[in-house]
């Protein structure tokens, strides 16, 4: 069961671009979508171009000023920014603001920390956390009147405020990466003890909101949670599944990949998606009702490269055709590593199932 966000505070986005390739109003609308997953109330956004990033502060000084006026105006409470800020940008901005600032990487870890619920996604969004203040603890400590001891930017897991200190932090971490890492050798036991089963391994990958846990509950009958939320579940599950009389499949969920993941949770979340490195088969999941889904599957398999599993053969699944239009067109030119579902109203997953099965008789 999800905690209920009771935190209302008013946010402004300000995106900024830095090439032409760059498309500030898809990125702004996540990072909306985003602030309102942590429990934010948006007011208003904005973005810059920038040419020549300026040190203190990243964007000029007439933008900034043109900012502190909108934010006063609309009596926001935060303003988070659509990029990763130094230590330095974030404690001077905020000062010139006089409200809190935070950055794309803090909001994503934010609701990370909401959303950790076992032993092992709460040490490791705790990790990711401590490495991402560790540099900025001079911005952190040198605006405490603004952030407080709670809020979005300073929740941990189980709603512990964030430590401050460095020397606590460093030893926090060492800690907390030994603990991971004999979680990690319990891991390696379980894995060794099913591939001595022979069953075929079978891993659901896509992007945030794609629809990954309603496709396992649909299968496997598992009962994960899952809702319209961006990162709904952080918590691998795996569940072993007769999909006929001869083939037995162990099929993982896997967390949520989003735009601009940051460098941090990749890394604490590293052995956890260790688990697409020894699948047989992934399953994209794509949500064919968003306008952008192939930006996100290309993000999506970026990331599966990043963790060293861009060699393992895919079955595209394009999930929620319940939501599109010229559903038969799309699906009457389909590939034959591709399939058409609507894991929420539970169609064609028999037909998925056959291409999974069809898979491997052929190899």
């Amino acid at each position: 069961m999800q905690e209920n966000i009771e935190i209302k505070e008013k946010v402004f986005l300000m995106g900024v671009i830095f090439d032409n390739k760059e498309d500030v109003k898809y990125s702004l609308n996540e990072l909306a979508r985003l602030s309102e997953t942590a429990g934010l109330e948006v007011v208003g956004s904005d973005f810059q171009w920038v040419r020549a990033v300026t040190p203190a502060t990243l964007i000029g000084s007439g933008k900034v000023e043109e900012i502190k006026e909108k934010i006063k105006t609309l009596d926001a409470d935060v303003v988070i920014f659509d990029c990763e800020l130094s230590g330095s940008q974030m404690k001077n901005l905020s000062e010139i603001f006089d409200v809190k600032v935070l950055d794309r990487i803090g909001i994503i870890l934010d609701i990370f920390a909401l959303r950790a619920t076992s032993m092992e996604s709460r040490l490791q969004v705790e990790l990711a956390q401590l490495k991402y203040s560790l540099p900025k603890l001079s911005s952190l400590q040198g605006t405490s009147g603004r952030f407080g001891s709670g809020g979005v930017g300073m929740r941990g897991p189980g709603e512990t405020k964030l430590e401050l200190d460095k020397r606590v932090i460093e030893n926090n971490i060492v800690r907390l990466e030994r603990e991971l890492h004999k979680l990690k050798d319990q891991r390696f036991l379980k894995r060794k003890q099913r591939l001595e089963t022979g069953k075929k391994k079978v891993a659901i990958v896509g992007y945030t909101n794609a629809g990954k846990s309603t496709l396992l509950n649909v299968i496997s009958k598992a009962g994960v949670y899952a809702d319209d939320l961006l990162f709904a579940t952080l918590d691998t599950t795996s569940r072993s599944i007769w999909l006929n009389s001869k083939l037995q499949i162990i099929l993982t969920d896997t967390v949520g990949f989003i735009s601009k993941l940051p460098h941090t949770l990749i890394d604490a979340f590293a052995s956890t998606l260790e688990e697409l490195q020894f699948a047989d088969l992934i399953l994209h999941i794509i949500d064919i009702s968003n306008s952008n889904y192939k930006k996100q599957k290309d993000i999506v398999d970026k990331t599966i490269n990043k963790v060293g599993a861009g060699n393992i053969p895919q079955i595209i699944v394009y999930n929620k055709s319940d939501a599109m239009e010229d559903k038969q067109i799309f699906e009457d030119n389909l590939k034959s590593n591709e399939a058409l579902i609507s894991a929420k109203k539970n169609q064609n997953i028999d037909k998925l199932k056959e291409k999974i099965i069809e898979y491997f008789e052929n190899n």
